[in-house]
């Protein structure tokens, strides 16, 4: 072989392997923006579409709760990432001190159902949501379709929400400051289906749910708490308590064992007590804005799982005001006639005006008010002194 063939040869083993070094791909640092509204998902580098799959970044965490907000049946995929150094401090109640720089993300989206564009699969079945061999660390755009991203960044002022919309390939999602309005279709596995509208919240709707405390006036997560983080997570290194796992990581600081701190019941645990469910699944619905702080306050109703003022809780409570969110019922919570109930009439409603949650929803949980129909059944008591 001559001098000139063997170098021809080696130059083009060293151009070949040049071009597979590009292909692997090095993920950018994570950019928490001070200020400003980035006009891309992409601009922050916490979690991105490549290779058919949505991954999140280096150093970003994902997370998952208890039992979730019901959001028109969407699957979510949340992350958390904390500036390199930061500790958040936990609070046994409410939500963790979060460093400022530290950045949530929220994404909602369906497994896909056909090849129909707007038919997405109503379930809960998440095994197929993830790609093999990332745990649940990344999610198979083959079989998803990604709808928007949320992101909460703690600021030098505070907290700010900032909503995104994907785009149709999937590639990336564009800031969608006064929300945006997506026509889908439900798909049951029987192939029932339903149309509806998934509404995707402006900038001040954002804020409006994430006002926990009407008095300081001020947005603040919603989903990281101790009894909503307290449980499993199947990571790429393997399942750990979440709580656990952030200690490790040096992301949280104070945690107790896992076995001391508060946790809700997951609400689809059928093993589960139907009261502890029922009142997890109405503390992540319903308690931001019932609570003795929160925007509804004046109701005097408060669904937070810990309250246990069972008056508060609605049980022959009589509405602050009369009207048709009422149903023309008397008590919030009639014991064992929950069509005697305001409070399972509103949850079934899709009704402007008369729907719990006012927003946040097109549709009517139907599991979520069975689980409300059997607990107010299975309450004892009577309203009648």
């Amino acid at each position: 072989m001559s001098s000139l063939t063997r170098f021809t040869r080696i130059s083009s083993a060293l151009v070949a392997l040049a071009a597979l070094a590009g292909c692997a791909r090095t993920p950018q640092p994570v950019h928490s923006f001070a200020e400003g509204k980035p006009e891309k998902l992409s601009d922050w580098h916490l979690v991105e579409a490549h290779d058919g799959r949505l991954v999140a970044n280096t150093d970003v965490v994902p997370y998952d709760l208890n039992t979730p907000l019901f959001s028109d049946y969407a699957h979510k995929f949340r992350t958390v990432w904390l500036p390199k150094g930061t500790t958040a401090k936990y609070d046994a109640d409410g939500p963790f001190d979060f460093p400022v720089g530290t950045v949530l993300t929220k994404t909602f989206f369906y497994p896909k159902s056909g090849g129909e564009a707007k038919a997405v699969a109503r379930t809960y079945d998440t095994s197929r949501d993830f790609a093999a061999g990332a745990a649940d660390e990344a999610l198979d755009l083959a079989k998803v379709r990604l709808v928007e991203t949320r992101i909460l960044v703690r600021r030098e002022k505070g907290w700010e929400a900032i909503p995104y919309v994907w785009n149709a390939a999937q590639t990336d999602a564009e800031l969608a400051r006064t929300g945006d309005a997506i026509p889908l279709e439900l798909v049951a596995d029987n192939n029932e289906r339903e149309a509806f509208t998934y509404v995707v919240p402006n900038e001040n709707q954002c804020a409006g749910c994430h006002v926990a405390n009407v008095a300081a006036k001020a947005i603040e997560p919603l989903g990281p708490r101790a009894r909503h983080l307290n449980k499993d997570y199947s990571y790429a290194s393997g399942a750990e308590n979440q709580l656990a796992h952030w200690t490790r990581l040096g992301l949280l600081a104070g945690s107790p064992d896992p076995a001391r701190a508060p946790r809700d019941a997951d609400w689809h645990d059928a093993k589960a007590p139907v009261a502890d469910r029922a009142r997890a699944y109405l503390d992540i619905n319903c308690s931001m804005c019932h609570s003795p702080t929160g925007p509804a306050n004046t109701t005097a109703l408060d669904l937070r799982s810990a309250n246990a003022d069972l008056r508060r809780l609605g049980v022959c409570k009589p509405p602050v005001a009369a009207g048709r969110g009422t149903g023309d019922h008397l008590f919030d919570i009639v014991p064992g006639k929950p069509d005697d109930s305001i409070l399972l009439y509103r949850v079934t409603s899709d009704e402007p005006g008369v729907m719990m949650p006012e927003m946040g929803r097109s549709t009517t949980h139907k599991e979520g008010v069975a689980l409300i129909r059997d607990w107010i059944a299975a309450t004892s008591g009577n309203c009648d002194a």
